[in-house]
């Protein structure tokens, strides 16, 4: 299984959809950056948040989700509060090819500021728009700024096909819009 260059991904943005819309190249311009690199893609975030709150009391049940765990905002920059987090979602609308299975990791720049991007894998054949979540694990406000970089998505091929994608098995997530909260 090996790590896909910059010419790989940006045939399959192109020829297939893979990222849409699809930056070719880093940009930065006092933004954090975005755009295609090296051997991955940085994803930006969308500026739709929801804000984790305990304004209601709410229990964060990943069974029976209540949209009392938070407030929606949609901004340039989110604030999240010390020590709570956030969701978002990206920009981009992935299609995952067949044989690929894309990682995603945290920017730099968050990460030295006490901001994590978490992610799961995106299978094959997955596709959507992904939804992000930010954690400040610090005792401190955080900003997050929206259509900037978020995050670096990875992307590899495997020796072969799999016997059985996300679209056969049609996984709870599939074709997702928007910031989704959690499905059982």
């Amino acid at each position: 299984m090996g790590v896909m260059p910059d010419t790989w991904i940006r045939d399959k943005a192109r020829a297939d959809g893979m990222i849409e819309p699809f930056v070719d190249r880093q940009s930065r311009d006092g933004a954090i950056s975005f755009g295609l690199s090296s051997y991955g893609y940085d994803a930006r975030v969308s500026p739709e948040f929801k804000i984790f709150t305990n304004v209601d009391n709410a229990i964060v049940d990943p069974k029976e989700f209540s949209d009392q765990s938070f407030v929606e905002r949609e901004t340039d920059v989110c604030i999240i509060p010390p020590n709570s987090f956030v969701l978002a979602r990206t920009v981009e609308y992935f299609r995952i090819p067949r044989d690929v299975l894309v990682i995603c990791l945290g920017k730099s720049t968050y990460a030295r500021c006490g901001i994590i991007v978490n992610v799961t894998p995106l299978e094959p054949e997955w596709e959507g728009h992904v939804t992000l979540e930010f954690s400040n694990t610090t005792p401190l406000p955080a900003k997050v700024y929206a259509n900037e970089g978020a995050c670096q998505f990875l992307f590899l091929k495997g020796e072969g096909a799999p016997e059985v994608s996300y679209a056969d098995r049609a996984g709870k997530y599939m074709g997702q819009r928007g910031v989704t909260l959690p499905k059982v």
